[in-house]
């Protein structure tokens, strides 16, 4: 099990019995190294999506490079974070999503473009069900409320967006809005690696509050509510073989 973590997770760290792996893919270095430790009797690797030192914003991720690492050091599955806004969800709220709209650009979007071989998936459904399932019962099993289902909009960042945009995003039926849910997932799906994500609704999305949207006022939210990621997660564990 391996769990890609986002802006505002870092509980990972503290785990004990670390090992790291420098990890060299035919797409180019991942964003950082992959630690592995353990959570129960459960192997898993973790890895920082921007970077150890957040360098890398969403939009010049190695996300090919991230996914093919973690495939490479043998992850059976992936779960992702994510901090998102809200478009029909309230500040503080996680969701599990079920759908994903892709609003990003020039993001190198498969492993197969080399003219060697062309790979056709089927994304219908974008997200591992049995895996969100997983992730729902975990987050229950802790007594949290969440959001079982919803549509994910992934724009290009990293300047969040304009109110016009978030009423197209809403009008589009996008329930949560992020920035690097795509070109994971289907990278992900490529390799047959079965993928989730938890969502945590870190602000009101642009025009939909009572203010601008203050880092600050993110930051805060992210600071209180972080944990509950790596709560479910390791909850996730007990029940993921």
């Amino acid at each position: 099990l391996a769990l890609i973590a986002g802006t505002g997770f870092d509980q990972f760290g503290a785990l004990e019995n670390q090992k790291h792996h420098d990890v060299s893919t035919a797409w180019g270095e991942p964003s950082d190294v992959i630690i592995e430790s353990q959570i129960g009797n459960k192997n898993v690797f973790f890895l920082q999506r921007h970077g150890s030192k957040f360098q890398y914003p969403p939009n010049k991720i190695n996300y090919r490079a991230n996914i093919a690492a973690l495939h490479n050091v043998g992850a059976s599955s992936i779960i992702a974070t994510a901090a998102v806004g809200g478009i029909d969800v309230k500040t503080g709220k996680i969701v599990i999503p079920d759908q994903i709209i892709d609003y990003t650009y020039g993001r190198e979007n498969t492993f197969y473009d080399d003219g060697d071989e062309v790979r056709y998936i089927d994304f219908t459904e974008p997200y591992h069900e049995g895996l969100r399932k997983k992730l729902i019962a975990a987050a229950r099993s802790a007594r949290l409320t969440i959001e079982t289902s919803g549509t994910y909009g992934a724009t290009q960042g990293p300047r969040l967006e304009t109110a016009a945009e978030i009423k197209r995003l809403k009008k589009d039926g996008c329930t949560i809005v992020g920035m690097t849910g795509m070109p994971e997932a289907c990278l992900a799906r490529e390799l047959s690696i079965p993928y989730a994500t938890i969502a945590l609704v870190v602000n009101p999305a642009a025009g939909l509050g009572t203010s601008k949207i203050l880092i600050s006022d993110i930051e805060n939210t992210l600071e209180k509510n972080s944990p509950l990621f790596f709560e479910i997660f390791s909850r996730a564990c007990e029940q993921i073989t």
